[in-house]
């Protein structure tokens, strides 16, 4: 007689967790205090990881968990185990086999775990995760090995996918796997991580190692190791003046010198949403009062860096070259709207926990971004596990308004980026100085982002959000970014070092901004070049005024500003058209530009792989428009001036050169770089050195704007050099009197000119004076 099969043991449904999670809620005061705490939190975690409130028979959910059960029984076919690997082609050595074998056998869990993966319950999948836990600890993720390679894979990548399985499987573990992961962790995390705030225990790495450590606390039922993840958050919380961290203007930088708000700071602040929710009303729960600089980073650092859905690359670092990564099992393109997304989703999660006015501004936040997001829609976004799917499509069915596109400058001046929001366009401009890294390559990632930090303007009209999404930094020149004046020297890949080394010495970058228009300046010095210059934007209502001066290279070679570098898509034939002092490119906008520039159609070729030797080989054509100034052989003292018109129509721009009267150009020397835009009532100047411009004159290096509204104008003034040392501002203008002056503003004299002196601090902070006029 055969014996009989036994069914599979099937774990509860979504509706039965949720139905014993509601019972638990209105039990008697008694039941709940009898609740144990470790499985309160580790069923609150499964819910953060996994979701909660959607119809696994619905979609987006149903083809999301259809393909983890595919990609689960996949994997569980094709596991092999040698004492080198877990699975063919993923050899435990560098890069990441570990990491991604351990990721493997978390989407194997998910698909024995949820409902609709068509694996749902089945013990053969669930012996095979069991099979290669057991394998990988025996082997080569346990207390008796010492880490090789790269430490990002032994200390956070492995131990967070070992512990979210560990979770999910909990019930179904022996006490010895439950303590051979917990002792993993231990050995691999120790607690000299968490209680010295240093080297790669700082920013989102702290955080990530606080999520590993607080749920092996859970799991190991460890008090201890739940408190000390805890009290190690509270380093990440306070603004920071030096290396990684939230500084007080916004910017965020991580691996000491590389704005990073795009990719590091998305896993700051996903990980600190999670680990905020998870330990929330329980006795370990996160209240420093510094944790309030987290929630005021939602809309004060990240907010102003996302552009209908996107994240601007000049905060993605050495991300900008993943694109489709080898490793990556479901093959999703890493694009500015990848990394864009994974900020709104941590948005949604972090709005959970916070109270109901910002709760509902944040919502606003995220609805806008999902409605305006037509590149990679975010509610079906490939990257996306059914657990951000479903917060998110919670938000987008919320009765709260989606909030409009900002308008208004924010310079995040600590990280050497600017960003300028306007109802037509908007522009990033990516800098570097002494402080702030030119680019960073690292692990075979962005070997060629040379001249990333030269001064690239990235710009987007209302009507496209795809420009650098669509193979851009595989098909582009990396001599010709947008904005950047460069010597045409050729550099070896990794030029100046890896992991953010390359930093010019340079003081003089950064700016001054009355909130709506800007005055930007960077003292450039090339990259592994005797090239040096100075160049300004002042970023206007609907243009974005360039300035370079004092360009000076000894190279023996060309030296190129580049108005521009248009990805036009596969094949693109948009229109470009040249007129007298301007040039337009059909669904683009226009330049007004000497007629000496130089201009390029052509089809360019690459691959991820180019680029990042993680990627996958894929090669692909885009057609590309570019403008550029040629300033010659080892130029001295060369100058240039061109306006950038993002989305203007052709008639615009040819009217906009035709009017000698809209833009007046004060100065482009090597002491000041001036405008006066007599319509706007605005004057701006950046003052390399003491000068006089116009009507402005400074005592000291100094970024000034002035802007006249009817009888009153508002003088904003800030130190990019950083000394600290009080300057003087004179506006020779009539002023009746002052309104308000910020109190580093000393108003010195007022009538027939305005005389100030301002004392700065060791930040590029704007400091304001408000005056009403004669006459």
């Amino acid at each position: 007689m055969k014996p009989q099969r036994r069914a599979p043991v099937r774990p509860p449904t979504r509706r039965a967790v949720l139905l014993a999670a509601a019972l638990l809620a209105t039990a008697a005061p008694s039941a709940r205090a009898a609740a144990d705490p470790y499985d309160t939190l580790r069923h609150r975690w499964l819910d953060i990881a996994l979701g909660t409130g959607y119809d696994p028979a619905t979609e987006p959910y149903a083809g999301r968990l259809a393909e983890t059960g595919e990609l689960a029984r996949g994997f569980a076919a094709a596991m092999a185990p040698t004492p080198t690997s877990l699975w063919p082609g993923i050899p435990f050595d560098p890069p990441a086999g570990i990491t991604q074998s351990y990721g493997r056998l978390w989407t194997m869990t998910q698909a024995h775990v949820q409902q609709g993966t068509g694996s749902t319950g089945d013990e053969d999948l669930l012996a095979a995760v069991l099979r290669g836990l057991d394998h990988l600890s025996a082997t080569v993720y346990n207390p008796s090995t010492t880490r090789y390679g790269n430490w990002w894979e032994w200390q956070i990548g492995s131990p967070r996918l070992l512990m979210d399985i560990t979770a999910a499987l909990y019930d179904r573990l022996t006490d010895a796997r439950r303590e051979a992961a917990c002792a993993a962790v231990d050995h691999f995390v120790p607690d000299a991580l968490l209680t010295d705030y240093s080297g790669t225990s700082t920013g989102a790495n702290r955080v990530d190692l606080c999520r590993s450590v607080a749920l092996r606390g859970i799991l190991g039922r460890a008090p201890d190791r739940i408190a000390l993840a805890r009290d190690a958050l509270s380093p990440v919380f306070p603004y920071v003046t030096t290396g990684d961290g939230l500084y007080a203007d916004g910017s965020f930088v991580q691996h000491t010198r590389v704005a990073y708000s795009g990719t590091y700071g998305q896993v700051l602040l996903d990980g600190l949403g999670r680990l905020l929710t998870l330990l929330a009303g329980s006795e370990w729960e996160v209240t420093d009062p510094n944790r309030r600089t987290v929630l005021d980073s939602v809309e004060h650092a990240f907010a102003p860096l996302i552009h209908d859905g996107l994240v601007m690359d000049g905060v993605n670092g050495r991300a900008i070259s993943r694109g489709h990564l080898k490793t990556d099992d479901r093959h999703v393109l890493r694009s500015d709207h990848f990394h864009g997304h994974g900020i709104v989703a941590a948005v949604a999660l972090l709005a959970g926990g916070a109270g109901t006015a910002e709760r509902e501004r944040w919502y606003g936040l995220v609805k806008g971004w999902i409605e305006r997001d037509t590149v990679t829609p975010v509610l079906t976004s490939p990257q996306f596990g059914v657990a951000d799917l479903a917060r998110l499509h919670a938000v987008a069915a919320s009765p709260v308004p989606a909030a409009p596109a900002p308008v208004g400058h924010r310079l995040f001046a600590a990280m050497d980026r600017a960003v300028h929001h306007r109802p037509g366009f908007v522009a990033g401009i990516a800098m570097a100085s002494d402080r702030i890294a030119a680019y960073e390559c690292g692990n075979g990632e962005n070997p060629r982002g040379w001249h990333t930090g030269a001064g690239m303007l990235s710009w987007w009209t209302g009507k496209r959000s795809d420009q650098y999404t669509d193979w851009y930094w595989p098909t582009v020149d990396w001599y010709r970014l947008p904005g950047t004046t460069v010597s045409t020297r050729r550099l070896p890949d990794r030029a100046g070092g890896e992991w953010g080394e390359p930093r010019p010495d340079v003081r003089w970058v950064g700016g001054t901004t009355d909130g709506e228009y800007a005055a930007i300046g960077q003292h450039l010095k090339g990259l592994e070049s005797t090239l040096q210059a100075r160049k300004s934007w002042f970023c206007l209502a609907d243009a974005v005024v360039c300035l370079g001066a004092g360009i000076t290279c000894t190279d023996g070679v060309p030296v190129e500003t580049v108005v521009d570098n248009r990805n036009l898509g596969e094949g693109g034939e948009q229109a470009f058209v040249r007129g007298p002092g301007w040039a337009h490119l059909e669904g683009h906008g226009g330049w007004l530009v000497p007629d000496a520039v130089h201009t390029l159609r052509e089809d360019r070729t690459g691959a991820w792989s180019d680029i990042n030797t993680g990627s996958t080989a894929e090669r692909r054509t885009r057609r590309w428009q570019t403008l550029w100034l040629d300033h010659g052989t080892d130029p001295v003292d060369a100058t240039y001036v061109y306006v950038l018109l993002p989305g203007a129509a052709r008639r615009t721009v040819a009217a906009r050169a035709a009017d000698r009267h809209w833009l007046s150009v004060l100065a482009n020397d090597g002491t000041c770089q001036a405008v006066h835009v007599d319509r706007l009532g605005l004057t701006a100047a950046n003052f390399w050195r003491p000068g006089t411009a116009g009507p402005l004159t400074t005592s000291a290096p100094a970024s000034v704007l002035v802007r006249r509204t009817g009888r009153t104008a508002t003088l904003c003034v800030a130190e990019p050099t950083r000394t600290g040392e009080p300057l003087e501002i004179v506006w020779n203008r009539p002023v009746r009197s002052v309104i308000r002056a910020d109190d580093t503003v000393e108003v010195l004299a007022a009538g027939r000119l305005l005389r100030l002196r301002v004392t700065p601090g060791e930040v590029c902070a704007t400091h304001v004076c408000e005056v009403a006029l004669t006459g």
